[in-house]
């Protein structure tokens, strides 16, 4: 699969087979909780990431992908509302621009279910570092609600959050509802 990462320059990634076929299933099957990637800086979880989004999509979901480091969102949605709240918090000044985007992307999924869609990801890039590791197992937690608890039922959900802050595996982790130990 390649992924554009500048004007007129195309990358094209190997041996993900693995990773995307792991995306495939939770696809097909739904995530059970939110699901927390670990890797160090420059690994790839961004590029798998981005190439996550375009597999989901092939699978007709609408996929919300929010990086609050770079201030960055990707919305593959028909809803307007849900673009435009992304593009609002996208364009704030720094600070509470980033926590607010990261909120954001869960708000967005609640938007997207009461306009009826019902294939959805959220995959949510680096925000343990925009929010705060204190701030990290409410942010799963928040994620595992909307996947236990949403405004209206869906098909299928799909969650992840990559990361390289290695300290929020411990603030995870020693919740019950984790699955992370």
């Amino acid at each position: 699969m390649k992924l554009p990462f500048a004007p007129s320059i195309e990358v094209e990634f190997t041996d993900r087979e693995k990773a995307l076929k792991q995306v495939e299933c939770w696809a097909e099957s739904s995530t059970r909780f939110p699901i927390v990637v670990f890797g160090p800086e420059e690994c790839g979880k961004s590029a798998w990431l981005r190439q996550s989004i375009e597999l989901l999509r092939e699978l007709d979901y609408e996929v919300v992908y929010v990086d609050p480091l770079y201030r960055e969102f990707l919305s593959y949605t028909s809803v307007r509302e849900v673009v435009e709240k992304l593009l609002k918090a996208s364009s704030e000044a720094l600070g509470i621009a980033e926590i607010k985007l990261a909120t954001l992307a869960i708000d967005a999924i609640k938007d997207i279910l009461r306009i009826g869609k019902r294939r959805i990801a959220v995959l949510v890039n680096e925000v343990f570092q925009a929010i705060g590791i204190d701030r990290a197992a409410m942010y799963v937690k928040s994620l595992l609600n909307l996947i236990e608890y949403p405004p209206i039922s869906y098909e299928k959900i799909v969650t992840v959050v990559a990361t390289s802050e290695d300290l929020s595996r411990r603030e995870i982790g020693r919740h019950l509802w984790s699955n992370y130990k």
